[in-house]
Order: C-alpha cells, then structure tokens, then sequence
C-alpha cells in the first residue's frame, strides 16, 4: 500500500478527531442502508462447470485483487447483469484466446 498523500494525510487526521460530519439526511441514510441489505443478501446457490484452465486463471485474478475467487465471480456476473462491465476497446488484444494446452488423465481407453 502506498504511504497517503498530504491531503489524504489532512483527512484522515481530521477523521481520527471527530471533524468530519455526515452530510447525507436521515432519509438517504434509511435508503442506502436498505440498498446495502438488499445487495448484500445472497439467497441462491448456483453451480457450474469450468474449464481447469478458466478457474485457475479466475483464482489468479482474485489473488492479484485480494479477494477470495467466488466473490469475484459473483461480482464479475453482478455487473454484466447491471450493464456495468464493459468489453475494452484494445485493438491489440486479441478477442480470441488460444486455448491452453491441458493435462489430461490417463483413463481406460489410454491403458
């Protein structure tokens, strides 16, 4: 983590006294909260199946974000859903991805 600022170093010395003051009213107050409660519920359960290679690049991913893997899955598909992820736009990224080369088992046909 990187060392805070002067002005971040004036906010938190202002927070650590007690200075800063709410200005949300008692109304967005109860509407946020609510808003919280509702996102935060998670009433379903769902599986799926996965390539090998897919999870381990997901768990990669939510290793290098801190968080653990199936919260960043839950919130990958929270923002397609919400219209909030967007595909990037660089020409030099290929759309398409080789596959990666995969381990397989030997099984009784391999025997």
């Amino acid at each position: 983590m990187s060392k805070p600022d002067a002005y971040e170093s004036e906010l938190l010395a202002a927070y650590d006294k007690g200075a800063l003051k709410s200005v949300a009213t008692k109304a967005e107050l109860s509407k946020f909260r609510a808003a919280a409660r509702a996102t935060a519920i998670k009433d379903r359960r769902v599986n799926i199946r996965l390539s090998s290679g897919d999870l381990q690049d997901i768990q990669v991913k939510a290793l290098e974000e801190g968080l653990p893997y199936q919260t960043l899955i839950a919130s990958v598909l929270h923002k397609y859903v919400t219209g909030r992820l967007a595909e990037r736009e660089d020409k030099t990224t290929p759309t398409i991805r080789a596959p990666k080369a995969a381990t397989r088992r030997a099984g009784k046909a391999d025997a």
